[in-house]
């Protein structure tokens, strides 16, 4: 017994007498330890606070050590501008070396690290989406399909009240399958409701400690651990997403491109051997990227939205009457319908900015030796863009701790967007889907509205907007009571 206490005796005055030794003007920072860095003085199940804690401390640019890698953390949107959009190369690299890379082997577009294969794979991404109507009639015609299934839904359960994750997780889920595979599933069906597991468990795993110890301590990695799930997941995944391309190569016709698997084979045609980053296996990873991406963003979106709607009834029927207004004698609303909506869109802004879905932003790597407001920054160190410091700023928002669509309006009641709305954070690795999104959360919102009204039931106690923390935030579990308008308007 005395021989473990001096063991652990000696490991303690290891600890407090070793440091790590800083880059020489590197950002200010907590002191980290060894093997750990500063992992033990945050709160790993949701460090916002933490984070907001050593701003306070330290100033919005600070260092953390995730182990042995220096992090530097940015904060407020000044910070964040200068480093994203000013320097935008400087920072627009991807780290390498954590687990979701490791589990992704880099990804698609997301997680893949700047150079000539991501750009030429963005442009591809960028151009495919707009090129199947991204903003047009063909994919309003997809999402608008999709709410015809939450509308069935809602109306079996009008006078009674449900759960709605499930049901926008799906949905969100089946318009990105739409947009990749050219077909929805129902929600029932065996493969669609694996394929939606999968991402789920990984998110988790991705989003726990496990992740944590696996990014700060490489000499645990090939140790039977319960991050190893992880790998065995996206392996499946990146099964399934090989049937799919296996399936379109036998029924697709050449140029004539029904999704974004079809659209990436056409590339593959067209490029043959020229050496190009372009190849099914890069295929398979861009699959799974763009579906995570797509997903979860937008439903847990659609979760905050109808929370702060059912507990701020007079902001749901200011958005009612301008709606009803709006699309009188039209069947469904149009994505175009959003520019004569002000508060609508202003409400719809002020759920995404509230929602902080994607709070730490993918973090980012410098490219090259860098300076920022005055720091010096080596190539290789991870960036945490802190998107959260930047949505509830003071200064930058009329309201910024509060739930008021008056942060995106005018003295006049018109649509302003402030250059502080970063929810899909800014620069060259701006969120790829954004488009898509938006027109998912204004059709979705608008057409749900127009048909129900949406209430707290009078037994659920007072509602929790704390979000359960992860890469993107989620709504902690809530119910919501269905009633149908009268009259109830048409789809």
């Amino acid at each position: 017994m005395l021989g473990w206490i001096l063991v652990w005796t000696c490991i303690f005055i290891l600890f407090l007498f070793i440091r790590i030794p800083r880059p020489k003007n590197f950002p200010p920072g907590p002191r980290p330890v060894p093997f750990f860095g500063n992992l033990l003085q945050l709160n790993i199940a949701n460090p916002l606070k933490d984070f907001e804690r050593l701003a306070n401390r330290y100033g919005k640019v600070y260092s953390l050590y995730i182990g042995s890698k220096p992090t530097v953390v940015l904060n407020g949107f000044e910070v964040i501008k200068e480093a994203l959009v000013n320097k935008a190369v400087e920072f627009a690299g991807r780290p390498q070396d954590l687990m979701v890379n490791h589990v992704m082997k880099e990804g698609g577009v997301v997680l893949a690290d700047y150079g000539p294969d991501w750009k030429e794979h963005r442009r591809f991404a960028l151009m495919t989406l707009r090129n199947f109507g991204l903003g047009k009639q063909t994919m309003e015609e997809r999402i608008l399909g999709e709410i015809s299934f939450i509308v069935d839904k809602l109306d079996k359960a009008v006078g009674g009240s449900i759960d709605p994750k499930t049901m926008f997780h799906n949905a969100a889920s089946n318009i990105i399958c739409m947009v990749l595979f050219g077909s929805r599933f129902d929600y029932d069906d065996a493969f669609f409701k694996r394929f939606i597991e999968i991402f789920t468990e990984n998110a988790k795993i991705a989003n726990g400690p496990w992740a944590m110890i696996y990014d700060a301590l490489p000499m645990l990695r090939s140790l039977p651990l319960p991050f190893k799930k992880a790998f065995t997941n996206a392996s499946t995944g990146r099964q399934m997403s090989l049937n799919f391309i296996n399936e379109h190569k036998k029924t697709r016709v050449p140029g004539e491109p029904r999704d974004f698997i079809d659209c990436y084979l056409d590339e593959l045609d067209k490029r043959g051997d020229d050496g190009s980053s372009f190849c099914e296996d890069r295929l398979k990873l861009y699959i799974l990227d763009l579906h995570f991406a797509g997903t979860d963003t937008t439903s847990n979106t659609l979760l905050t939205g109808f929370l702060y709607l059912m507990n701020h009834p007079k902001v749901q029927a200011k958005c009612q009457r301008e709606i009803d207004e709006v699309l009188e004698g039209k069947d469904q609303a149009s994505f175009e319908d959003r520019h004569n909506m002000p508060y609508t869109q202003a409400v719809i802004h002020e759920v995404q900015r509230v929602a902080n879905t994607v709070p730490l932003s993918v973090f980012h790597c410098t490219t090259k030796d860098t300076e920022l407001m005055g720091y010096n920054i080596p190539k290789g160190t991870m960036i945490i863009p802190n998107l959260t410091s930047v949505l509830n700023e003071e200064g930058q928002w009329k309201f910024p701790h509060e739930f008021n669509p008056a942060n995106f309006l005018n003295d006049e009641g018109q649509f302003v967007k402030p250059e502080a709305f970063m929810a899909f954070s800014t620069g060259p690795r701006v969120c790829l889907g954004e488009g898509l999104a938006r027109m998912e959360l204004f059709l979705v919102i608008v057409t749900l509205l127009r048909r129900f009204q949406f209430v707290w039931p009078e037994d659920a106690g007072e509602p929790d907007y704390t979000p359960v923390f992860g890469v993107t935030l989620t709504p902690r579990p809530y119910r919501m009571h269905i009633r149908l308008r009268e009259p109830a308007k048409k789809l």
